[in-house]
């Protein structure tokens, strides 16, 4: 199992946003960090372009400029987040994100619309053994012109940048 494959029960799992879009492609990803949600929550807040940044692992953050490095610590100004708040994205110079459901420690919603394809995209954390956190990304996209190829690469994008975030996380709540 990869580093980031959510478990089957997971997969199956309902989560906010999953009745908002009706979705051609969806993709999961889980991973397990080591802390509990309520510390590992002020950074899943704070992510996000114009803000905290995306975070990725050190060795590879040597290679973005100083500039477009993800933060290394909780910034209190970035902690605001509410339902309504936009948060610019990566995907393109106007893309955005809506916060549509904030769940202190628990869940974040995220709502877009790109072109004509409407977007979900749901962060929840659940209590994990030892301490720790499993964190359940879900991005559900629809309508989609070319299901398999969104499929196909999009998911081989998302899956690469999961890992970069997961490796990011890790070291942040890990104090590395």
């Amino acid at each position: 199992m990869s580093a980031v494959e959510p478990t089957a029960a997971e997969r199956s799992a309902a989560l906010p946003g999953d009745d908002l879009v009706a979705a051609d492609v969806v993709m999961d990803r889980a991973f397990t960090l080591p802390a509990p949600p309520d510390a590992v929550w002020p950074w899943l807040v704070q992510l996000g372009k114009r803000r905290a940044g995306w975070y990725l692992p050190r060795p590879v953050e040597r290679l973005v400029p100083p500039s477009r490095r993800g933060l290394r610590w909780i910034d209190l100004a970035h902690q605001g987040l509410a339902v309504g708040d936009v948060v610019p994205d990566w995907g393109g110079r106007d893309a955005t994100f809506t916060v549509e459901e904030l769940v202190a420690g628990q869940h974040l919603l995220y709502s877009s619309t790109r072109g004509r394809t409407r977007l979900t995209w749901c962060l929840a954390l659940r209590p994990a053994p030892a301490g720790s956190t499993r964190v359940h990304l879900r991005l559900r996209l629809g309508p989609v012109r070319h299901v398999r190829l969104a499929g196909a690469v999009g998911g081989a994008f998302d899956h690469v940048t999961v890992v970069g975030l997961a490796a990011g996380l890790r070291e942040r709540v890990g104090g590395s």
